[in-house]
């Protein structure tokens, strides 16, 4: 883009001003694991003040170090269309996809890369901000959909240098004793609701140069449902990032697969150790993949580690810059 471009902010629909009706059981604890922990969520919390003009007003001025410039204001003309809940991604013109126009730029230095995805922002206002003015803007950070004020979020993300991905909630095989929500993905779901389902979540917010499952532990192992959504993905220019319940998918879109969750185990020193063995896998295959929650210790253990991973002879990068299509 130009220096003389203009930005055009379309209007979105009021936020939601409480997660729907599924939402908080899809949070309770699964396998003795809880996905939040209860202190950490308080869905009453916001962002912005109601009326808030400027989305990213009162963001602070100090950004990590490294943050440089912040990305481009979303959305950017020619990567958006009206949809009948909001605007929906298009590829443009031209061809390029917002994949690409939303991503973080990078260039390779040569060396093994490692890059980390960390989600469930949007639910907390101090997790959320923690996340997004401590961590380097090279950590991609992943959004539930359903999160009050989510084009807000988003807006002070890509402010901050980071790139952003849309959780997408997916059914998971112990549906509906975890219910992801009301625009649940389904597995048995004919393609036309897959896709319907899919535009409302895609309408929720500009910004984000892919989507990441939520869940999805059924939905990703049927081959209708999945081809329906990849479809949809692909058509629209997107990226998916998954968390290693879809690495065998393609679909012919930008695709990576985090090969391993950093916090599994909620101790610093797992943490840590999961964060070294990232490190070897990019050593052995030149790039590594993992993803984290934001927990209070994940965002302690990632910003630490994230400040110094490079004075190792390793390259952080965004997801976006491990995405291939297959």
């Amino acid at each position: 883009m130009g220096g003389g471009a203009t930005h055009v902010r379309i209007p979105l629909e009021e936020p939601m001003r409480s997660a729907p009706a599924g939402w908080r059981e899809a949070l309770k604890p699964i396998h003795g694991r809880p996905h939040i922990y209860k202190d950490v969520v308080r869905l009453s919390e916001r962002p912005l003040a109601p009326g808030a003009a400027t989305p990213v007003a009162g963001a602070p001025s100090a950004l990590p170090t490294g943050a440089g410039v912040g990305l481009a204001v979303a959305p950017i003309a020619g990567f958006y269309a009206p949809g009948p809940g909001g605007p929906l991604p298009i590829i443009a013109q031209d061809g390029r996809t917002p994949a690409q126009a939303y991503a973080r730029p990078f260039t390779s230095n040569g060396r093994p890369k490692v890059s980390l995805v960390i989600g469930g922002l949007g639910l907390n206002q101090r997790a959320t901000r923690q996340a997004i003015e401590t961590l380097r803007p090279e950590i991609t950070l992943s959004f539930v959909v359903y999160a009050e004020g989510l084009q807000g979020w988003i807006d002070m993300a890509r402010a901050h240098g980071h790139e952003v991905l849309l959780e997408t909630p997916m059914e998971p095989l112990d549906y509906p004793d975890n219910d992801p929500g009301p625009y649940t993905l389904m597995a048995d779901g004919q393609p036309p609701e897959t896709v319907k389902k899919l535009e409302w979540i895609l309408s929720r917010a500009t910004g984000y140069f892919g989507l990441t499952n939520y869940l999805g532990s059924r939905f990703l192992g049927v081959d209708t449902a999945y081809n329906a959504f990849a479809s949809s993905v692909k058509g629209r220019g997107l990226a998916f990032i998954d968390d290693g319940g879809a690495a065998r998918r393609g679909g012919g879109m930008a695709r990576a697969t985090a090969e391993r969750v950093i916090d599994d185990k909620l101790t610093g020193p797992a943490i840590d150790q999961q964060l070294m063995a990232l490190e070897g896998g990019a050593l052995q295959r030149g790039q590594a993949l993992g993803s984290g929650f934001a927990y209070p210790v994940t965002l302690e253990k990632v910003a630490a580690w994230a400040n110094e991973v490079e004075t190792r002879g390793y390259q952080l990068a965004p997801a976006s810059a491990l995405t291939a299509k297959k």
